[in-house]
């Protein structure tokens, strides 16, 4: 990754009415990093992701997206940007290709055919080209919608949760894409999502609660800025156990995960001792690394008490 920022803002807020969506935000996006944000629904990411691309104009704070001014030259921003939503927003009453060429003369590219064609044969979308989008299955609307978004060969991508609804695999080749296009052509992403397997795959995180940016950076440096420590239980009743731990001191959550609970809080001393009460002999507790999962729970419910 090369050091020069690609997304450099400071104090960008957006406000609804009496609502204030997102409050006071910095970031810093370097040129071939993939970005995650992520966040509950509702917590400001969209809204985030429009202003920098100037769809929407901030309240207040200033920055740059591509080296232009994020409030005075939106449409200096957006030729070198590609945007993908969480629903599909290609045509689907039109042929794979028709959505291709149509994308490519709405962008003014030169050489249209070979530029549709070169993206026909790298996203292996040729064997659909006559079906008409609508028909096709969850995974390769995606794979359409990305290579619709990437045609004009942006140097940024906003990505807005575009794998919500896909199956694993797709959900793979999608982000096996992404990094070949941050390795290989220095293209920064952005992208926001809820999958925690999709995050370990960021070179760096944000996590925006309510409008407000709780935290940032890696996947070790927001796990270990949590203070979280995390036991895994294994045994019979792992149900009923859950539910006596979350009465006891130092526990501030328990969660299963598959036949084990995962029980974490940060009073080690504490934690651990309720876990050892609470077990009985048929039971194995080991403390265990902390999940991205674990943190990011963490993080939303004590945003919403606050």
């Amino acid at each position: 990754m090369a050091d020069e920022a690609v997304i450099d803002v400071s104090g960008v807020t957006k406000s609804f009415g009496d609502r204030t969506v997102v409050k006071d935000v910095d970031m810093h996006v370097n040129r071939g990093e993939i970005y995650g944000f992520l966040g509950p629904n509702g917590s400001g990411k969209t809204t985030f992701i429009r202003m920098l691309c100037g769809l929407l104009e901030p309240d207040a704070g200033q920055g740059t997206c591509l080296g232009y001014d994020i409030r005075t030259e939106g449409d200096r921003i957006k030729p070198h940007v590609g945007y993908m939503a969480q629903k599909f927003s290609l045509y689907e009453d039109l042929t794979v290709r028709e959505n291709l060429e149509f994308t490519a003369r709405a962008y003014g590219i030169r050489n249209r055919r070979a530029r549709v064609e070169h993206m026909m044969e790298s996203m292996g979308l040729g064997r659909f080209e006559k079906i008409l989008a609508g028909g096709l299955s969850g995974g390769w609307k995606q794979r359409l919608a990305l290579g619709a978004c990437i045609l004009h060969e942006p140097k940024l991508l906003l990505l807005d949760e575009p794998t919500a609804g896909v199956d694993p695999g797709a959900r793979r080749d999608f982000w096996d894409e992404v990094h070949r296009l941050a390795a290989e052509e220095g293209v920064t992403a952005l992208i926001s999502t809820h999958y925690m397997d999709e995050a370990e795959r960021c070179h760096r995180l944000a996590y925006i609660a309510y409008g407000d940016l709780l935290v940032r950076g890696t996947v070790h440096d927001i796990v270990e800025s949590s203070a979280l420590t995390t036991w895994r239980i294994r045994g019979p009743e792992l149900h009923a156990i859950s539910k006596k731990l979350k009465t006891l001191p130092g526990v501030e959550q328990a969660a299963a995960f598959g036949n084990d609970l995962h029980v974490s809080g940060r009073n080690v001393d504490q934690l651990a001792r309720s876990v050892r009460d609470t077990i009985g002999p048929e039971h194995r507790a080991e403390e265990v690394e902390t999940s991205l999962e674990e943190v990011f729970i963490d993080l939303m419910r004590r945003s919403q008490t606050t």
